[in-house]
């Protein structure tokens, strides 16, 4: 893979990650319409390796609630606690909304890796997406913080992430319009969507890991490119996680929704004109 390649789909994923838009759908089909050619194996791998750029991007720009929550839950742990403390409750909240999508990877990780070879379905897969967030806008009442989850509203959150195994569907679109549809304000909904991801991120990673030291010599081939798309993604996840997070602020999400439709069926246009 050129390292030109690489910067510019460490750019996308920063971008699309946590803009609800489905960044596994970006890093599959600019690469198949611009004609980049590289084998099934080494796309998959180096498009969720690669993601964990944006996963440092996120700890980075949550780092002290991070470490609040983590003191909160070991000092919970000690103190035979688990939910002594809105801090200790959140990070349980995301250890149960991560489960429903590990279950799910777990056992139907093959059904799910043969999608990343179908441009067509993803892009459809993206158009019929974007439903989901005009449905969490219609319907969402935006009323509640954070503060009032539940453990019933993090497993509904966590079972949404189980359709971001989809690619196209994008994780942050699902968590984001699952939270929504809890009734929490777009704001609170999107920094529980991106606490999610950092679990979420770490374990496809360690999946993708084993999978790259399985195939010999891809490891050396993917080095360099892994090493500056990582570096691009982490940097531009950073800033646009603050950019989203002040833009949900006051603004809906029905412009993501519009960019899914105009380019999923773009994708679908060249798709179906390639299979003439």
């Amino acid at each position: 893979m050129p390292i030109i390649q690489a910067i510019v789909l460490g750019i996308i994923q920063g971008l699309t990650e946590y803009i609800p838009v489905s960044s596994t759908a970006h890093l599959l089909l600019v690469p198949w319409l611009f004609g980049w050619q590289y084998d099934a194996n080494t796309a998959f791998i180096f498009t969720i390796l690669i993601q964990w750029g944006t996963l440092v991007g996120v700890v980075i720009y949550f780092w002290r609630d991070l470490i609040s929550i983590a003191k909160a839950m070991i000092g919970g742990l000690m103190q035979r606690k688990l939910f002594g403390s809105p801090d200790a409750r959140l990070g349980w909240f995301v250890v149960l909304a991560t489960i429903p999508a590990v279950i799910a990877g777990l056992l139907f990780k093959k059904f799910f890796e043969s999608i990343f070879t179908q441009p067509l379905t993803i892009a459809v897969v993206m158009v019929v997406a974007a439903g989901l967030l005009i449905a969490a806008e219609r319907f969402g009442r935006q009323q509640r913080e954070l503060e009032a989850m539940q453990a019933k509203d993090a497993a509904i959150i966590g079972t949404w992430q189980v359709l971001a195994l989809l690619p196209g569907v994008s994780r942050s679109s699902a968590t984001i319009s699952g939270g929504m549809f809890q009734n929490f304000m777009r704001e609170p909904a999107a920094r529980f969507s991106f606490l999610m991801s950092i679990p979420a991120l770490l374990g496809a990673g360690v999946v993708a890991i084993k999978d790259l030291l399985e195939v010999k010599g891809l490891l050396g081939q993917l080095a360099a490119p892994l090493a500056v798309g990582f570096v691009t993604a982490a940097i531009s996840g950073y800033f646009t996680i603050r950019w989203l997070l002040g833009f949900l602020k006051s603004r809906p999400m029905n412009v993501f929704a519009i960019y899914r439709v105009i380019f999923g069926a773009v994708c679908i246009v060249v798709a179906v004109t390639h299979l003439r």
